[in-house]
């Protein structure tokens, strides 16, 4: 049986992608930060309401707007190694296949994911707090969009 197509993503979603073989690729910084550049490029086609971008994975709380949440990741996912491989003149598989989605239910889901999303870097012992660590929306450098809930 194959996986049924996400045509329809009306709603806010918390996502998640690892890399492949969860390879620290986001250890290095100069990723990151491309990551988080690509994501914020690819913004117009989603509200941005959170984000973390761990060493091997990242998690997102977006709502999609023009485009499927598929096609959004895509973008993401996408461009973001097609800016990694041709900086480095590179043909390297960069994530996992797929991602997980967990369609936000109301507020109070909202605020149990936002909070796992900004806590990440704490409890896995890579930041002393959430608003310390630079790829974060906690750090409150780059401003998020509000969940509209409904």
């Amino acid at each position: 049986m194959s996986i049924p197509a996400r045509a329809h993503n009306f709603g806010t979603y918390f996502v998640t992608a690892s890399c492949a073989e969860r390879r620290r690729v986001f250890q290095v910084d100069r990723n990151a930060k491309l990551l988080v550049e690509t994501i914020l490029h690819y913004r117009d086609h989603f509200l941005l309401h959170a984000y973390v971008v761990m060493p091997d994975h990242f998690h997102l709380i977006l709502t999609p707007q023009d485009v499927t949440l598929e096609r959004a990741m895509q973008y993401i996912k996408g461009g973001f190694s097609h800016r990694y491989n041709a900086a480095k003149s590179l043909n390297r598989i960069l994530w996992q296949k797929g991602y997980t989605d967990h369609r936000i239910r109301d507020a109070k889901d909202y605020e149990v994911r936002k909070r796992y999303v900004e806590q990440n870097p704490v409890v896995r012992g890579i930041a002393e707090s959430a608003t310390e660590f630079v790829y974060s929306s906690a750090n409150g450098s780059v401003a998020m969009d509000d969940y509209l809930s409904g």
